[in-house]
């Protein structure tokens, strides 16, 4: 059973209430934050948009470094926003980490949405002990990528999922409870262990994905992991997806490489779940959560009070099938 320090769980929205669009990495185009905009209000939002959004620096940043912290804590301290959606990932967001005070995140808890590179300040925020998500950016926004814009917006307001993931080969068996945390291996390896780091009486389920690197890079950043901080201290594993990899190691699969170097640990471990780059099912980071895997399949359940209601998810067929009133 989870035994750690309690966790701010940001508060859910109701209809009206502002979200703020704001760019911590990479630059995007204008259209693609107006499009998204557009998404958000028609789930009864008020979209307002980061100042610094359409600044362009060195050809890549969404502004300078000092910009686009500035807009972040802008809509981290304007109490008048209550979630915030991160428009691209890409790289940059290293560059917030000392610009942002924890106790801001304390302070002004909210839901910040991203993934990719935005997984360093998702880490950042889990360390300050507020949830977050894991979850589609602009872009994914924009194009109604369902179902994780959907689910993205339940949870908004209240509503939580229970995942419902088919079964995998490379499955192990088993339960597990924890605090959920990780996101894109690169970004997450980076700062996990530095000044920036989980309270040691944590639990951790870990989840870890993957776009654009070779099985050596994967193996290295994982093993990373493993040396950085306490790994008895994860109780389960779920593997996302991992595109466009680079097969240099003799190896039919990323989950084959890495479940062969969990052999000393005898936890759960789910592969296949659809989180990563092209697949932004959300994940509740920082909250506390139940894995069980089987070789059937898994289910992942989010502890936490307080939600309108939950209902499963079910992953094969992308249903969203309404269970049960909390």
């Amino acid at each position: 059973m989870y035994q750690g320090k309690k966790i701010i769980q940001p508060p859910y929205l109701k209809a009206g209430d502002k979200v703020a669009l704001v760019s911590p990495a990479y630059w995007v185009p204008q259209e693609a934050i107006h499009q998204a905009a557009e998404t958000i209000k028609s789930w009864g939002l008020q979209p307002v948009v980061g100042p610094h959004t359409n600044s362009l620096n060195v050809d890549a940043y969404a502004g300078t470094a000092d910009e686009r912290a500035a807009d972040l804590l802008w809509a981290l301290e304007d109490d008048s926003i209550k979630a915030i959606v991160c428009s691209r990932g890409g790289y940059g967001s290293i560059h917030l980490l000392n610009r942002i005070p924890i106790e801001s995140y304390q302070q002004h808890p909210k839901w910040l949405i991203g993934h990719g590179d935005i997984t360093m300040l998702l880490y950042a925020i889990a360390y300050a002990g507020v949830m977050c998500i894991h979850g589609p950016m602009a872009y994914q926004i924009a194009s109604n990528q369902e179902p994780a814009t959907s689910i993205t917006r339940n949870i908004l307001f209240g509503m939580l999922p229970q995942y419902k993931i088919p079964g995998h080969s490379y499955n192990r068996s088993g339960h597990a409870e924890g605090i959920l945390v990780g996101g894109n291996l690169s970004s997450y390896s980076a700062v996990a262990g530095t000044k920036i780091h989980l309270a040691s009486k944590h639990d951790i389920i870990l989840f870890i994905e993957e776009v654009e690197e070779s099985l050596h890079d994967i193996d290295r950043l994982f093993y990373m992991l493993r040396l950085q901080y306490d790994f008895e201290r994860v109780k389960g594993i779920i593997f996302g997806t991992f595109s466009s990899i680079k097969y240099d190691l003799q190896y039919g699969s990323v989950e084959q490489m890495l479940i062969a170097h969990l052999h000393d640990y005898d936890i759960p471990v789910c592969c296949g779940f659809p989180v990563g780059s092209n697949s932004c099912i959300p994940l509740i980071e920082g909250a506390p959560c139940s894995l069980d895997v089987t070789t059937d399949h898994a289910t992942l359940s989010f502890n936490i009070n307080g939600g309108v209601e939950s209902y499963d998810v079910n992953i094969a067929n992308s249903k969203l099938i309404k269970e049960k009133q909390f």
